[in-house]
């Protein structure tokens, strides 16, 4: 479904990471529909790769958030090619495992750590000082509706949503008085390969069959629904827009209305 062209984001130049799939590449696309200049990043080559001939207007980087020096250059393709920017869009996180935190292997729960908030700041960083040069400047961070509720199993990713919610609100407060709006996005579970391979963990974890946790977390929506990365991105769009000019420092759940996730 294509956005109206009333966002008044024509010619806005957008980074948006792990932008080559699900989320990051909906959010792309739907800045494009609109006008923007939009460059992603993303950890997986492949799927750059084929950008090129399914969105060749994108900008296209090799990052992988969690290590600096990869942020660093990103960020040197974003300049060369932009000039500037004017809204990050801190897409990129794992799902990371799914176990007892007994059992956990603190490596992966590191990992998980390193890409979902490390990563963000990272970009944040990088990003802040040419933000503060644009006229409609704005961050969007991806959290999770497991950023608001306790998601057993998934200690890990937790911990790390509910940090960008955190970073969300003080970097709201220290950046507003230069104009520049900080927001999360508190998905629920989207449909796709992700939420599915999230299901089938946590489905042998639990001993059932993945139908029933697959029907669980339909049930704990108020719409009793999945909703789709283009619903993610619309609201993406939203904040980034001059429509969204006082929004500020929110955590905005775009889950269908979900009352818990056990």
């Amino acid at each position: 479904m294509s956005l109206p062209m009333s966002f008044d984001l024509e010619g806005a130049r957008v980074l948006v990471t792990a932008g080559a799939s699900g989320i990051g590449l909906a959010t792309a696309r739907a800045f494009a529909q609109v006008g923007a200049r939009v460059h992603v990043c993303d950890v997986d080559e492949v799927a750059l790769h084929a950008l090129g001939t399914s969105d060749a207007t994108l900008g296209r980087s090799t990052c992988d958030v969690a290590d600096r020096a990869s942020v660093a250059r990103l960020f040197q393709d974003v300049v060369g090619a932009f000039g500037g920017l004017d809204v990050l869009v801190n897409n990129a996180g794992i799902a990371g495992p799914t176990a007892r935190c007994e059992v956990l292997d603190p490596e992966a729960w590191e990992r998980t750590l390193a890409i979902n908030i490390t990563g963000q700041f990272h970009c944040a960083r990088l990003a802040i000082p040419l933000l503060r040069q644009s006229r409609n400047a704005s961050i969007a961070n991806l959290s999770s509706a497991a950023g608001r509720f306790g998601f057993p199993l998934r200690t890990p990713y937790a911990a790390s949503k509910w940090a960008v919610i955190g970073f969300t609100k003080s970097l709201s407060m220290e950046l507003g008085p230069d104009g520049i709006r900080v927001n999360a996005i508190c998905p629920g579970s989207v449909a796709g390969p992700r939420i599915e391979s999230v299901i089938a963990n946590k489905a042998a974890a639990r001993g059932v069959a993945p139908g029933v946790v697959r029907d669980e977390m339909v049930n704990k929506a108020s719409l009793r629904r999945m909703i789709t990365a283009e619903d993610v991105a619309h609201a993406i769009v939203f904040l980034a827009s001059p429509l969204g000019a006082n929004i500020s420092g929110h955590a905005l759940p775009v889950d269908g209305d979900t009352q818990s996730l056990v």
